[in-house]
């Protein structure tokens, strides 16, 4: 298993142990791929997963930039067309790092809007 599918079944099971209700991982459309769709409450939430070994290039979530943003976004949109949902919704990042092979994981709820 690849470092990042590992990262994203520790994410959903971390988002579980938090009261998420997990509706779909690796979402996949023609333009791009949500990680993680859950549900919080009544909040729908599009979740991004990053993974690192290690900090040596940074936090996990500063991977998540504009143009991943944005693409997230747009999926986020036709998810949202597709499935005749109406907001409210977020999005969401889980930043996973390894200290002395121990995951450190992240929640930062909100972490963008949707016209970043």
């Amino acid at each position: 298993m690849s470092l990042g599918a590992k990262g994203e079944e520790l994410a959903a099971e971390f988002l579980r142990q938090n009261g998420y209700r997990i509706i779909k991982q690796n979402y996949r459309t023609p333009i791009g791929e949500i990680d993680i769709i859950a549900g919080d409450g009544e909040i729908l939430v599009f979740i991004e997963v990053k993974t690192r070994q290690a900090l040596d290039y940074g936090l996990p979530s500063e991977a998540v930039n504009r143009i991943k943003r944005r693409k997230i976004g747009n999926v986020a949109l036709l998810y949202l067309k597709k499935y005749k949902v109406l907001p409210p919704c977020r999005f969401d990042v889980v930043s996973i790092h390894y200290e002395k092979g121990i995951p450190q994981l992240e929640l930062i709820k909100d972490a963008f809007e949707l016209n970043d």
